[in-house]
C-alpha cells in the first residue's frame, strides 16, 4: 500500500495547523512584546524551564509506543491514562514544592508565584484522553487540525485579554491553563474510545520498557535545548534571559516549524514501511531534500534581514537580540536538517540513536557554554548552541547510514 498521497495530505493539514498556531503564537508574541517587558518574559522563561525539565524527566514514551504499535491501541488506553495521571500529579507537586528553590537559584523572587500557579497545568494535562494520538497514528490530520487549532486559539485569546487588562506576566499562565482545560474536555467529547481507571500490569511494563530510551532521550534533548537558557538566566539574569528567549523564538520558529510539520507526518508513515528498506530509503531521501530546501531558504532570509525583522516586528527595546538572532538562524537550519533523522530512528525502534546523537550535542554545549556566555553574553550562548549542533552532525549521519544501508539489530 502506498502512503505518498496520505503523506502529502498529512503534510498539508499539519502545515495548515502549524501556520495557524504559529501565526497566532507569533502575533501573540508581538502583542505581548509591546505590553510586557523583557524582564517579565525572562520570569516566565524561568517557570517554563522548571516545568519542561520535570516533563522530560518523567516522560514515559506512551505516544511513541502507541504510534509504533501495529495492533489496535485500545488495549493500552487505560494503562496509558493511569500513567499520565500519576505523572501529572508528580510533576505538579514537585514544581509547587520547589518553587522557592528555583526562584532563589535564578535570583528571581517574582517567579515563585508563577511557578506555584503553573504547577496546576501538568496535573490537569494528565487527564487528557490518550486516544488523541490516533490522529497522528492513523494520519487523520484533518481532525487534529480542528482539535488543536481550537485549543490554541482559546489559549492565545485568554492570554492576550489578561495581558491587556492586567499588564502582568501571569496572563501567560492563565492562557496555558485555559487551553489545557479545554483540551481535556474536548479529548473526551470528540475522541473515542475513552479510558477508564483500570490498568494491566503487562501493558504497564511494556510502556515503561519501550519508553526508557524515549525518557533518556527527552532528558538529553531538554538539556541541549535549555542548558543555554539556564546558564544565561543564572549568569546574566532574567532580563538577558528574556532577550535570549525572544531571539530563540523568532529565529527558530519559522525554520524548525518546517521540519516539525514534516516529521510529525512521516513518523507514522516510516513506521508502516519500516520493514521495507527500499521504500524507507526513498521516503527518507524525499523528506530530507524537502526539509533542507525550505529550511535553508528561510534561514538565509532570516540571517540577512535580522535587523529589519527585529525593529519592525518587536520594536527598539529588543535591539540587543539582533546578533544572536543571526547565529540562531544558522543553528535552526542545521537542527532542522539533521534533526529530521529522529523520525527515521524512532520508526525502526532505535530510540537510542536519537539519545546518543543528542548526548554528543550536550557535550559540545557543556564544554563551551559558560566561557562563551562570560565572554560574549547572549551571543556566546547562541554560538555554544551552534557548536553543539555541528558536533552531532557526523553522529546523525552515521546512524542514518546504519539504518538505511546496514544492520539495525
Amino acid at each position: 500500500m502506498g502512503y505518498t498521497k496520505d503523506t502529502i495530505k498529512g503534510v498539508g493539514w499539519v502545515g495548515f495547523l502549524r501556520i495557524f498556531t504559529r501565526g497566532i503564537s507569533f502575533l501573540r508574541t508581538l502583542i505581548l512584546a509591546r505590553i510586557l517587558t523583557p524582564s517579565q518574559f525572562g520570569i516566565f522563561g524561568i517557570a517554563i524551564l522548571a516545568t519542561s525539565l520535570l516533563e522530560v524527566f518523567t516522560e514515559t514514551g506512551v505516544n511513541v509506543l502507541l504510534i509504533q504499535e501495529k495492533d489496535d491501541i485500545k488495549k493500552y488506553l487505560n494503562s496509558a491514562w493511569i500513567v499520565s495521571i500519576i505523572r501529572g500529579f508528580l510533576i505538579g507537586s514537585i514544581i509547587f514544592l520547589s518553587a522557592s528553590f528555583v526562584s532563589s537559584f535564578f535570583k528571581s523572587p517574582d517567579s515563585r508565584i508563577l511557578l506555584q500557579l503553573i504547577s496546576i497545568v501538568p496535573i490537569i494535562r494528565g487527564f487528557i484522553n490518550p486516544s488523541s494520538v490516533k490522529f497522528q497514528k492513523y494520519l487523520e490530520f484533518h481532525k487534529e487540525f480542528y482539535y488543536r487549532s481550537s485549543i490554541f486559539f482559546f489559549d492565545a485569546l485568554v492570554t492576550i485579554i489578561f495581558a491587556f487588562f492586567t499588564r502582568s506576566v501571569l496572563a501567560l499562565v492563565f492562557g496555558i491553563l485555559a487551553g489545557v482545560i479545554l483540551e481535556v474536555i474536548l479529548s473526551f467529547l470528540i475522541i473515542k474510545p475513552v479510558p477508564y481507571l483500570s490498568f494491566n500490569r503487562d501493558y504497564l511494563f511494556k510502556i515503561f520498557h519501550r519508553g526508557k530510551w524515549v525518557t533518556l532521550g527527552g532528558i538529553f534533548n531538554y538539556l541541549y535545548y535549555n542548558l543555554d537558557n539556564i546558564v544565561v538566566g543564572k549568569i546574566l539574569g532574567a532580563t538577558s534571559l528574556g532577550f535570549y528567549e525572544m531571539a530563540y523564538r523568532i529565529s527558530l520558529l519559522p525554520i524548525t516549524e518546517v521540519a516539525d510539520v514534516v516529521q510529525k507526518v512521516v513518523f507514522p508513515v516510516y513506521s508502516k514501511i519500516s520493514e521495507d528498506r527500499e521504500r524507507l530509503k526513498k521516503a527518507f531521501a524525499k523528506t530530507l531534500f524537502f526539509i533542507s530546501l525550505l529550511s535553508i531558504s528561510i534561514g538565509v532570509m532570516l540571517f540577512f534581514f535580522a535587523k529589519d525583522a527585529v525593529f519592525i516586528l518587536l520594536g527598539d527595546q529588543w535591539a540587543p537580540i539582533i546578533p544572536v538572532l543571526r547565529i540562531l538562524a544558522v543553528f535552526g537550519v542545521v537542527r532542522s536538517i539533521f534533526g529530521s533523522t529522529a523520525a527515521l530512528f524512532l520508526s525502526v525502534n532505535k530510540q537510542e540513536y536519537v539519545t546518543a546523537a543528542t548526548f554528543v550535542s550536550i557535550f559540545g554545549l557543556i564544554i563551551t557554554i559558560v566561557p562563551l556566555v562570560l565572554s560574549f553574553g547572549i551571543l556566546g550562548a547562541g554560538i555554544s548552541a551552534l557548536i553543539g549542533t555541528l558536533l552531532s552532525v557526523p553522529v546523525f549521519a552515521f546512524f542514518s547510514y546504519k539504518v538505511l544501508y546496514g544492520k539495525t539489530n
